[in-house]
């Protein structure tokens, strides 16, 4: 990315609506808006830094084309870093794109996917996990991820970081000294210092690790896929937990041929529901395909709904999917209980294997709101959980590094421990030093700078 030069992009999203804002960053911000912007009152002398102003948005032939609101918010206390300029117009897309051709006639260019971004990290106004915690804001999925991408955002995983890195400084001045001092002997107290802040290390990026998949719904929701028999109700399920008629149900077996999928607010928690084809042995190439299919979703899902058919009671498929899937993923469902009530034999017999099970009629919508209250109970106590107040849980890129680093620290421990002299530990701490500081984007390559923004929107 060019770091120079002055950048503009819309800021809102493309589309028709009441404002769209368009921003500018750079040397050339102000010069810019003072070009295509004529004030709507004879008193204006200058543009006064963070208040709008209202006027008219001019093209180069000085025609009008917008009645717009303006800011000039100065360097270095802004987003980028440098000079910003906004434009609060009208939210048409044509309007929109015809307002930055004028910029881009005035010494302006598009910015790139996350320039405007990668400036403020550049300038220090951010650091690279705060950085990513911006993109992240803007797509959580749930009001719990927007609540653990807040805290990010805050900095406090930039704390954490830095805590760490300061253990570090303290380990290197052990090294320091064993190298400058080969002929003194390390006394024990030192190296049990040592080893405790290795531990404490070890046991902080761990508890680290932990949040990453203890969160994991959150963050990418939990899959959740119904399977079952032909006819046994499940499309009339999908149907019930997505409030219209999304899936084809009728009375005839086989109608559903391809899984179909829906995300869903749970209480908060989103949740991918998958309806299957139904279970059954079949000669129809294109059914086969779909069973087969959906099978392979069930092996990889969260959890497996299993819809039992209330006429037909548990069947032999049904059995095998049971001892397949195991309880800590099955939850079941016995369906059509306007039908037929279950026996209490049934409820018995798999709650004393800790099975999770709710009745149910999807057709006419009994106890459906039971069975979402109970489902999402399930899902949060098979490994994930509600975040912790506070609670800091890093990003997949920065989970992917504190695990090299984790290994790093038990490795070194090991060698400490063993007796291996400080300065052989030297380069695997400088490899944990080089870990942690590519989190928070100190010596950060190129390439990881570009792979992390360019994956955010232009106007961000």
């Amino acid at each position: 990315m060019i770091k120079s030069d002055t950048i503009a992009a819309i800021a809102t999203p493309i589309g028709v609506g009441g404002i769209g804002i368009i921003r500018v960053s750079g040397t050339r911000a102000k010069e810019c808006l003072k070009k295509v912007f004529l004030p709507g009152s004879s008193k204006f002398k200058d543009f006064r830094p963070w208040v709008l102003h209202r006027g008219k948005l001019l093209n180069n032939e000085k025609e009008v084309l917008d009645d717009v609101l303006a800011v000039y918010m100065p360097a270095p206390k802004t987003f980028t870093g440098e000079d910003i300029v906004e434009l609060h117009c009208h939210g048409g897309s044509v309007l929109l794109h015809t307002v930055l051709e004028v910029l881009f006639t005035n010494d302006v260019r598009l910015a790139m996917k996350g320039e405007f971004s990668y400036r403020g990290f550049l300038n220090g106004r951010m650091d690279l996990t705060q950085a990513e915690a911006i993109a992240e804001l803007i797509s959580a999925p749930s009001k719990e991820e927007l609540r653990l991408v807040s805290n990010r955002l805050n900095g406090a995983l930039h704390t954490k970081i830095v805590d760490l890195r300061s253990k570090i400084e303290t380990l290197r001045s052990f090294i320091c000294l064993a190298v400058d001092f080969p002929e003194e002997e390390v006394e024990e107290s030192e190296k049990n210092k040592f080893i405790e802040i290795l531990e404490y290390m070890r046991e902080d990026i761990a508890s680290l690790l932990k949040g990453v998949e203890r969160t994991k719904c959150w963050r990418e929701g939990s899959v959740v896929v119904l399977v079952g028999d032909v006819n046994a109700g499940k499309s009339s399920l999908f149907n019930a937990f997505v409030g219209h008629e999304r899936a084809i149900v009728t009375s005839i077996p086989g109608t559903t041929r391809d899984f179909i999928e829906e995300t869903l607010l749970v209480d908060g928690l989103p949740i991918c529901f998958v309806d299957t084809a139904g279970i059954r042995e079949t000669l129809d190439k294109v059914e086969f395909m779909g069973i087969k299919a959906g099978k392979e979703k069930a092996e990889n899902a969260d959890c497996v709904l299993l819809v039992i058919d209330g006429e037909k009671g548990v069947t032999e498929a049904n059995e095998n999917l049971i001892k397949k899937f195991g309880k800590e993923r099955v939850f079941l469902v016995w369906n059509k209980v306007d039908i037929k009530e279950p026996l209490q034999e049934w409820f018995n017999l798999f709650d004393d294997k800790c099975f999770s099970c709710v009745s149910i009629s999807a057709k006419k919508g009994y106890g459906i709101d039971n069975l979402l209250v109970k489902l999402r109970s399930f899902i949060l106590k098979s490994g994930s959980a509600e975040p912790l107040s506070g609670e800091v849980v890093p990003n997949m890129r920065q989970a992917k590094v504190l695990s090299l680093g984790l290994k790093e620290v038990e490795e070194l421990l090991h060698d400490i421990k063993a007796g291996v002299p400080y300065e052989l530990c030297s380069v695997k701490l400088e490899s944990i030093a080089s870990s942690l500081a590519s989190i928070i984007g100190i010596d950060t390559t190129d390439e990881v700078l570009n792979r992390v923004f360019s994956s955010f929107c232009i106007g961000k």
